[in-house]
């Protein structure tokens, strides 16, 4: 098997916080919602995921295939995790000691045995043994390569079977239980921003990390969104007729789960935003959720799709022009050639293939429809039901 491991930093304190309405403080000072949106994210890669102690595991083994293989999917959780708050990543055999590598900065085994990388690690990064330390480390026991020389039996009753357990499982020589983090059904994610923003655009910096929440939610679900909407909560020091906070909703013209297109709809329909009031909180929510049809690979070589498709170029104009000024055709059924097509604005968020009410597709006609009109029109000879123009 092959553990990953997600470090979380401790929670600072929020100065602004009122201790009535504050949730409960985690066990191991961390915060819990961003424990439990980095787990959600995590739920991309492997439906084995589970929160343990400061930290999220998951087992991805069997997911190395998906995500291009060991090299890629490090680069990537390297890449994004610390965007979600994560501090350290561990690669280990098990769960135990890739959290004890996170720890103490180790990204991995580098090629060696998992006993000569833990032997040389201190106590305090196993967190039964950082609870017995000070005791330890006063008969000169530092690293749990000299914790594990000492006789099993004295170490169990001076300290404890929890330590022995805890060090067992690191060196995988005890199996571990976890409980696995379930995928929600609805997505609703919350953040505290670390100051008060008076500014809309700026507040893409916190809308960013419940996107890629967003997206890895999606994922797991293999569905994407039509849209979302960004809420944001007022400073407790607002004026009266601000009110408590506003909303930002934005749409799609497909169903998507690119955060990258997410980001920049958001930062386009941000910059005309006027805040009334400095914001301290932001809340997102999905809208549309929809199942997605995902691509079939081949075994031939086939052509590389590159850049965004027409529908998505559209509405990132649009939410920067104004959907009045970026039109799109749209197929009517009419049989006269004039009102065929009908040019609409390119703002309502749906595509024309995912329009509702929209009718059945028309059949194409026996013979070629002419590409111009005449003015004034010219009347055909009609044969066998048929028009012709000049013997055709």
């Amino acid at each position: 098997m092959l553990w990953v491991a997600l470090i979380l930093p401790p929670r600072p304190p929020a100065p602004f916080e009122d201790p009535a309405t504050a949730p409960p403080p985690h066990p191991w000072g961390i915060c819990a919602e961003t424990q439990s949106g980095l787990a959600v994210w995590c739920l991309q890669f492997t439906p084995r995921v589970a929160l343990m102690e400061d930290a999220v595991v998951m087992e991805v083994e069997a997911s190395l295939r998906l995500f291009r293989g060991l090299p890629a999917l490090k680069a990537r959780l390297s890449d994004e995790a610390p965007d979600l708050g994560a501090v350290g990543i561990g690669w280990a055999p098990s769960a135990t000691a890739a959290l004890v590598l996170a720890r103490c900065g180790v990204l991995d085994l580098g090629g060696r045995l998992l006993q000569a990388v833990l032997d040389p690690l201190p106590l305090q990064a196993l967190s039964a043994g950082a609870e017995h330390a000070e005791s330890l480390s006063r008969a000169g026991i530092t690293t749990l390569g000299q914790l594990r020389a000492l006789p099993r039996g004295g170490i169990g009753r001076r300290f404890g079977a929890p330590l022995l357990t805890m060090l067992d499982q690191a060196y995988g020589l005890r199996p571990e239980a976890h409980a696995w983090v379930a995928l929600p059904e609805d997505f609703h994610a919350r953040i505290e921003l670390p100051s008060r923003e008076d500014h809309a655009p700026a507040l893409l910096l916190g809308t960013r990390p419940l996107l890629m929440r967003l997206c890895g939610w999606l994922a797991a679900r293999h569905a994407g969104a039509t849209g979302v909407t960004l809420h944001w909560v007022h400073d407790s020091m607002r004026a009266k007729d601000a009110g408590e906070g506003g909303s930002l909703t934005v749409r799609t013209a497909e169903p998507i789960r690119e955060l990258e297109h997410f980001c920049r709809l958001m930062a386009e329909h941000l910059a005309k935003t006027r805040l009334l009031a400095p914001v301290g909180e932001l809340r997102l929510e999905a809208v549309g959720v929809q199942s997605l049809v995902e691509d079939s690979g081949s075994l031939l070589p086939d052509v590389v799709r590159t850049g965004e498709t027409l529908y998505l170029t559209l509405e990132r104009i649009a939410a920067r022009l104004g959907p009045e000024r970026v039109l799109q055709p749209i197929l009517a059924d009419d049989h006269r050639p004039e009102w065929m097509t009908r040019w609409r604005p390119c703002g309502d968020g749906l595509a024309p293939s995912r329009r509702k009410g929209r009718q059945p597709a028309m059949r194409a006609p026996d013979v070629p429809e002419p590409a111009f009109l005449l003015d004034p029109p010219l009347r055909l000879a009609v044969r066998d039901h048929r028009p012709h123009y000049q013997g055709h």
